[in-house]
Order: C-alpha cells, then structure tokens, then sequence
C-alpha cells in the first residue's frame, strides 16, 4: 500500500449559518457543528482508506467561539494519522468575517474513523507520511492519544503506552 500525505485526504467545506440551524442566541447549533465536522471527516478519512469509512469516536471538540447566524464557516479536515485499521482525523473550524473576509479559527476536534469492507468488518489503511512541521507534530500526538484512550478503556496496561511514558520520562 503506498503512504499518502494528510494533504491527499484533505476536504474543505464552506457554508453559510442559516436561520434553522441557530440556537435563541442566533449561534450555530453545537450539534449542527458536530454534523458538519463529521461529514467533513468522512469524505477525509474515505479519500485516504478508498473504503468504506464509519466515525468510531469523537476524542476531543473544542468550542471556542460561538457562530454567529449568517457567517460563513469553513470546516476543514484531515487525516492526521493511519493506524491499521483506523485513521484519527484533525478538524479545524474558520468563520469569516462578513466585512472584511478575515478568517478566524472557532473551533477544532479530533475524530477516529475505521476503514471497513463491504460486510463491516474492519480493513487495513495505507500509512500516513506528514510533511509540513504542523502536520508532523499532529501525527506524533495522535499516538500519545491513542495510547490514553486505550488505557483509559483498559485495552492497554499504563506500563505498555511508551509514547505516554516518554512524556513522564527524561
């Protein structure tokens, strides 16, 4: 299987906070946010496997700024690692300023998608080569956090997570 780089999975999705979508405060709904970085997610973690892909977990959201109506938000995402089976996928979220068209980061998650076969059962991924510092230091956590949920759900005993000892260790 060839290594592909976060650039190949990469989606972008612009849409603009409609009315329906608002909250009494006329901010983007948590869970409408939540849809859409799934969706973006998706299509990422499908343009890297070229399989089906299904979201195993959300690991972390970050909702740092409210959305206001009319605002135009860009949602963008990418494969940040390959496991063997799984992909954890980075998501960060712009809104535009109407006026001036300046982009602001409102907010970022972190999701984990699985490559699947046609019959559901998991299927093995390429491998992940990252480029640029950013997504370098993305594919190196993505480890660290994948050994805290694994021992957190104890799949994996503390004394095996070398990536979390390291961070404890000199």
């Amino acid at each position: 299987m060839r290594a592909k780089t976060p650039n190949e999975s990469r989606t972008v999705m612009t849409d603009l906070v409609l009315p329906s979508e608002t909250n009494p405060l006329n901010n983007l709904f948590g869970g409408e946010l939540l849809a859409r970085m799934d969706r973006a997610a998706s299509i990422s973690a499908r343009r890297h496997s070229r399989r089906i892909t299904v979201t195993a977990s959300v690991n972390h959201v970050a909702f740092n700024r409210a959305v206001p109506l009319g605002s135009v938000v860009t949602v963008e995402a990418a494969v940040s690692r390959a496991f063997k089976t799984s992909m954890e996928i980075f998501i960060d979220v712009w809104i535009e300023d109407r006026f001036t068209g300046e982009r602001t980061k409102a907010n970022e998650a972190i999701y984990t998608f699985v490559a699947v076969d046609d019959t559901g059962k998991p299927t093995e991924v390429p491998p992940l080569e990252p480029e640029t510092d950013l997504e370098k230091e993305r594919y190196a956590a993505a480890l660290r956090r994948k050994q805290l949920s694994l021992v957190l759900a104890g799949k994996m005993r503390p004394s095996d997570a070398t990536e979390l000892k390291a961070l404890f260790t000199s």
